[in-house]
């Protein structure tokens, strides 16, 4: 077995050890298929508000250009997927949000991840990413042969669906490349017929600007009118078009104590979201995803839902 085989096994071995569900390795070189994609959807203005999505633009599709001397990019998934559901009647928050902050959690891991492969392989030079910095995340995924990307441009597997965080160690270490796996989302079409906003434009192109995740985090003006109705009583991200896929009835409640359901958010009706208070807010919500969009901005995601 040669070094590159026995160190490529070893991290497989080891991530999986430390509770990530797949971890998949592809070559650090230039995303050549994408460079076209994401120069037509910026130039498309799908990323609307989001304009840091026009930056770095040679970053994002070169890795070696974030990591001096990189050579592999490991990536790696771990699973979100709740145990137990909010109501329906409620207001909603994404499922990924119903615990603590994944960028906290995911990071220490992919850190804790590397010292204990350093320990056997010495020293390498690396940078690890959780949907931070400017990195296609889902095209290194996918090239990595973790899963194949939707129509509804979320990564899927078959045996775990799309629930789960994707992260990165960006490296110097020479590795194996993994395979690409084949699509398996055939002619069905339920992410598109679903999405309440026609976000979901054409086959894994969305446009950003309509869609309620977009609209409830990233958008720091006032909602549009545009989204009146149409919202579903979501508060804080979106997860129709996951909820719709039929790849998610393999789903499994994570195994990560961090990101089960926080009691309060299983507890509160509609009308404690509406009365919700700046302090309950940082009480609540003080170790989550959700203080990205601040007390203000979930509170005119709530007003915008109850006009």
């Amino acid at each position: 077995m040669s070094i590159r085989e026995k160190y490529s096994n070893l991290i497989k071995s080891k991530a999986l050890a430390f509770g990530f569900q797949s971890c998949g390795i592809s070559k650090a070189d230039f995303l050549e298929e994408e460079a076209p994609r994401l120069e037509q959807w910026l130039n498309n203005n799908f990323h609307g508000e989001m304009r840091y999505m026009e930056n770095h633009f040679d970053k994002r599709l070169d890795p070696r250009l974030l990591v001096e001397g990189s050579k592999s990019v490991i990536s790696l998934s771990y699973n979100y997927f709740p145990e137990e559901l909010q109501n329906n009647s409620d207001f909603k928050l994404a499922k990924y949000a119903y615990g603590e902050d994944y960028h906290d959690v995911i990071k220490e891991k992919l850190r804790t991840l590397v010292a204990a492969l350093q320990e056997e392989i010495g020293e390498f030079a690396f940078r690890v990413f959780v949907d931070s910095a400017p990195v296609l995340e889902k095209a290194w995924a996918k090239k990595s042969g973790i899963g194949w990307v939707g129509k509804n441009s979320n990564l899927i597997t078959k045996k775990n669906g799309s629930f789960y965080f994707l992260a990165e160690i960006i490296c110097d270490l020479d590795l194996m490349e993994d395979f690409e796996v084949t699509d398996h989302c055939g002619s069905c079409t339920k992410c598109i017929d679903a999405c309440p906003t026609q976000a979901i434009v054409s086959d894994k192109i969305i446009d950003g600007s309509k869609c309620i995740s977009y609209a409830t985090i990233e958008l720091k003006d006032q909602i549009p009118d545009f989204f009146k109705d149409k919202m579903e009583d979501w508060m804080f991200g979106c997860d129709i078009c996951q909820d719709v896929c039929p790849w998610n009835r393999f789903s499994a409640p994570t195994l990560e104590e961090k990101f089960r359901p926080n009691s309060d958010i299983k507890n509160f009706t509609k009308q404690d979201w509406k009365d919700i208070t700046q302090e309950i807010f940082s009480s609540v919500f003080k170790k989550s995803a959700v203080k990205r969009t601040k007390f203000s901005g979930l509170k005119r995601n709530l007003d915008f839902l109850s006009e």
